[in-house]
């Protein structure tokens, strides 16, 4: 399967998304307004293409546009919005998508905190379109969710589902467009008790961290949670769910510890406070270590995608 993908916004996302399509023998036409950032986004998505082991090279399939007016959309075989994260942003690309893109090509947000049955409510063509998530970096994370909205029909997430398995992807059906759809819904549950953790004074932040990504974390690499425990048997996790349960964080406010830590401007990198402090190139350098580790992990998940 290929053919011409066209991606909107060519922020972090639009450009690692680009490169899968790249890498999988699409042609991909992307719209991005500022111009001048243009050579920036050829060079994001030439490391992408190294870093997934194609050939960078593979970039020349790539043309960028400066408007949806521009777009070859009559040649795409779907459409990918990677907009900035902005509601109204958002309703106005797919108002122009709804005019401008033929009907029979199916369209894909991949907002992650917006619905798209709220993106894509004022559309005449809203069964055509689904979120289309991915995760960042999306070019080394292998699963999308594919999520049907309201009024989405179903064989465009036959299509998108078809279209991402064929690239390697991982993808997944999620059958309504609940808030923070299937994936952040679990890591949400789990966020909420790490940060409680932290504000009860059970772990630090670093222990937090060490705790996920070297007891049962380490192992979602092999098994997601449902088949570790059955491997296990559910009777433990029974048992064990009747022990801890009572204990666990259930409130429906954020917790008050990050709160604070926003209100006082400490944000992480961006501001250089946050759990932890942040100087000079610290956050550079644990992107890279956290990019180059899920780079590595990558030909032990070839084959199971």
């Amino acid at each position: 399967m290929s053919g011409t993908a066209a991606v909107i916004g060519m922020g972090l996302m639009g450009c690692d998304i680009s490169a899968i399509f790249l890498a999988g023998g699409w042609k991909v036409a992307a719209q991005e307004p500022a111009t001048q950032s243009w050579p920036a986004k050829r060079e994001r998505v030439r490391l992408a293409l190294s870093q997934l082991g194609a050939d960078p090279a593979l970039e020349a399939g790539l043309s960028l546009h400066a408007t949806l007016a521009e777009m070859p959309f009559a040649e795409c075989g779907c459409v990918v919005e990677a907009a900035p994260e902005r509601m109204e942003l958002k309703r106005e690309v797919f108002a122009e998508l709804d005019r401008l893109v033929p009907v029979e090509v199916p369209i894909g947000s991949n907002a992650s905190g917006y619905r798209i049955t709220e993106i894509a409510k004022f559309c005449e063509t809203k069964r055509r379109m689904c979120n289309l998530h991915f995760f960042l970096p999306a070019h080394l994370v292998p699963g999308v969710e594919v999520v049907k909205g309201e009024a989405t029909e179903d064989w465009v997430v036959d299509r998108f589902f078809d279209i991402m398995a064929s690239l390697g992807r991982m993808p997944i059906r999620v059958s309504r467009d609940e808030p923070g759809f299937l994936a952040n819904r679990i890591q949400h549950a789990l966020m909420r008790e790490a940060f409680s953790c932290i504000d009860s004074g059970l772990a630090t932040a670093e222990d937090v961290d060490r705790a996920v990504r070297y007891c049962f974390g380490f192992r979602y690499l092999a098994a997601g949670p449902i088949l570790q425990k059955e491997l296990a048997g559910l009777e433990t996790q029974l048992a064990a769910a009747t022990t801890i349960y009572p204990s666990l964080n259930t409130s429906p406010e954020p917790s008050p510890g990050l709160a604070k830590l926003v209100a006082e401007n400490r944000l992480g990198p961006k501001t250089g406070r946050g759990y932890r402090d942040w100087p000079g190139g610290k956050a550079a350098e644990e992107r890279a270590r956290y990019e180059r580790v899920l780079a590595a992990a990558q030909p032990l998940l070839r084959d199971e995608v």
